[in-house]
């Protein structure tokens, strides 16, 4: 009776759900972006609502963006203005905000179907963003990554 007592407690510990993660924390996630809708439609929608920008940029995202530009990104966006399967970056972080980029990274699905902009870009390159389930952690670098391809020192 005592083991059958432990094994329940420790079943019903495993099925209790997780603690939900501070939005504030996504820096150091490395877990996906919930869908969660912001009341700011220039954000985008997606779990990202506020981005702290720092100034000089950071060189350790920059080279981790770097890398996931090379592997996820780049087949389909060039660093220029050119368009090739998706828009080119160029000047992206001079007309979006860092959430809408960020939202679009993470949570490229329901930004698609749901977000104005998002829908523009789709009818304009008419190719949906694959989800390459992309960390916040992780868009967080490419965003800093996108700052100094603009110019951003």
């Amino acid at each position: 009776m005592k083991y059958l007592i432990i094994f329940l407690v420790v079943v019903l510990a495993s099925c209790a759900p997780d603690k939900p993660k501070n939005v504030e924390e996504y820096p150091e996630s490395k877990q996906s972006a919930p869908e969660a809708v912001i009341n700011d439609p220039t954000k985008g929608i997606g779990a990202v609502k506020n981005v702290t920008l720092k100034s000089p940029l950071e060189q350790e995202r920059i080279s981790r963006g770097l890398a996931i530009y090379e592997m996820k990104c780049s087949a389909c966006h060039k660093l220029d203005e050119t368009r090739f399967v998706g828009p080119g970056w160029k000047g992206v972080t001079k007309t979006r905000k860092p959430e809408w980029i960020m939202n679009m990274i993470t949570n490229v699905d329901v930004m698609l179907d749901k977000d104005a902009e998002a829908q523009k870009l789709l009818e304009l390159c008419l190719t949906r963003m694959p989800n390459q389930n992309v960390s916040i952690g992780d868009a967080r670098d490419i965003l800093e990554f996108m700052r100094q391809n603009d110019g951003e020192k």
